[in-house]
């Protein structure tokens, strides 16, 4: 069994990175142009929010144009405004793709299912700077026009 960093499981670190082995198959089929919750460190494309930028203030579908937005949000008690945020930029025509902790006992998962496509990660995603696996299951909300598919949809973790 891997170890699990403790950082991974306390609230004192939110802006774990992506992955490459996730991030990069993703973005051959989205097109990512914007990454909406990032920092220098950690940014997976040319255009990201930082907190300084405020990416829950900001109008995504402006910035990322004709591509897609990715979001990585932090995993502490705002993620259920990273998750409406998602649902009113895809609204506004923005696509949408959210790495998410699989939380479905809890208030913001409620929004969450209002994805087009919901993909539950098997395995646990071993993050940027982590020492072993995420504690928690993980699942990417998809808010995309083009993606009109049930919650079955599994995906192996790279």
């Amino acid at each position: 069994m891997t170890p699990v960093h403790p950082a991974v499981m306390s609230s004192d670190r939110m802006d774990w990175g992506t992955p490459d082995s996730l991030f990069d198959p993703l973005n051959a089929e989205f097109g990512f142009t914007l990454d909406a919750a990032a920092s220098a460190a950690n940014a997976k494309c040319a255009e990201f929010f930082d907190v300084q930028a405020d990416g829950l203030a900001r109008n995504w579908r402006k910035v990322a144009k004709d591509g897609c937005v990715w979001v990585n949000p932090p995993y502490g008690r705002s993620i259920g405004d990273w998750v409406r945020k998602s649902l009113d930029e895809y609204h506004q025509g923005a696509r949408v793709v959210m790495l998410v902790p699989s939380r479905t006992d809890t208030r913001w998962w409620q929004l969450a299912v209002q994805a087009s496509e919901i993909r539950f990660l098997r395995g646990r995603v071993r993050f940027v700077g982590a020492d072993g696996h995420a504690p928690f299951p993980s699942a990417l909300l998809i808010f995309h026009a083009d993606y009109h598919r049930p919650c079955y949809q599994w995906m192996d973790t790279p």
